[in-house]
């Protein structure tokens, strides 16, 4: 994290955050620490890594309503909430049960011990609707029809905390973070390998749709940015902001870039952005019927999301949080 700014933003505050061992979560627990915060963690387990930092750490179900009284949330001044199921596919009720009940039982917690701020980390997928987003601020609407539980979930959260943010009792921001990367990362270009490994990678459309992407250095820094500015302007609680590079790059000539940094070939095979969603759709039916014991190979909402165009308008957050993007060579990390 040494590219990010030495400031001490947080000396005094104590910052619970969720998921804290994961990729976004862990690099987030860091970064509040060399800023002076206190720093609590919720997550599912415990990470000897957090241990030895010196975070104090509960083990626990967000989507238990119990969690009011089993974190210690006294003291707190600053809600991280990134836990979430992100898997492309599933049961609607797991992903309905981490991604909204848990977010309403942080929001419940939260107003329950008067903890000042609640940052929620959602996605620009809860506007995609397989369609082209090229440049859009926060302004567009969500979709009639969600293509995944995913998006479909995050969005009904996403109108929780705003909602939250929009009363008294609490100041919240939803960010939509594009594309996390960067080194720790363990989903991301971890799920590229994988796939790539098992000869699972196919080019999807022509291959030039471009994208945002969001290192990880950035995200964590718009993350206290827009803790920072929350706490000295609460007029901007309830607001939307997207989070990005600020600069869209070809999807498929990143995953190439990818592929190189683990010595694979880039990828050849290609079928029509209608041929992949016509597929996704037969394997999701595919599953359905076998109650989930075929689990599909892909997704519609992989194949639009691999196709189209998705880059966002970050003048929002340039403008009200003071975020920065660094300029960086995103092909090279």
């Amino acid at each position: 994290m040494s590219e990010l700014p030495k400031l001490r933003r947080f000396e005094g505050r104590k910052a619970l955050v969720t998921g804290g061992g994961g990729f976004l979560g862990k690099a987030l627990v860091k970064q509040l620490l060399a800023e002076g915060a206190e720093v609590v963690t919720v997550q599912r387990q415990h990470y000897p890594e957090l241990a030895a930092l010196g975070v104090a750490q509960f083990a626990f179900d967000i989507s238990d309503p119990r969690i009011v009284n089993h974190v210690m949330f006294q003291g707190v001044t600053d809600i991280f909430h990134t836990a979430a199921k992100v898997e492309m596919w599933g049961n609607r009720e797991d992903f309905y049960r981490i991604n909204v009940i848990g977010t309403q039982n942080l929001l419940h917690a939260a107003k329950l011990h008067q903890v000042p701020r609640f940052i929620f980390t959602s996605s620009p997928s809860v506007i995609a609707s397989g369609k082209n987003l090229q440049g859009v601020d926060e302004a567009v609407p969500y979709p009639d029809l969600f293509h995944a539980y995913y998006p479909e979930t995050k969005a009904i959260a996403e109108q929780c905390v705003i909602a939250e943010g929009s009363a008294d009792a609490l100041q919240t921001i939803v960010l939509r973070p594009h594309l996390i990367y960067g080194p720790g990362d363990t989903s991301l270009e971890a799920l590229i390998v994988k796939k790539a490994k098992a000869g699972r990678l196919v080019r999807v459309g022509a291959g030039s749709n471009l994208a945002d992407f969001c290192h990880i250095d950035d995200c964590v820094a718009a993350h206290l940015c827009a803790a920072s500015t929350l706490a000295q302007n609460s007029k901007l609680s309830g607001r939307v902001y997207f989070i990005s590079q600020g600069e869209p790059i070809p999807l498929w000539k990143w995953i190439d870039a990818v592929l190189l940094r683990h010595g694979l070939p880039p990828v050849k095979r290609q079928v029509s952005a209608a041929l992949a969603i016509k597929l996704g759709i037969f394997f999701e039916w595919l599953s359905k019927c076998t109650r989930g014991l075929i689990e599909p190979p892909f997704t519609r909402f992989l194949a639009e999301e691999m196709s189209t165009d998705h880059y966002f308008n970050i003048t929002a957050a340039r403008r009200d949080l003071g975020f920065q993007p660094i300029t960086r060579d995103m092909f090279h990390w």
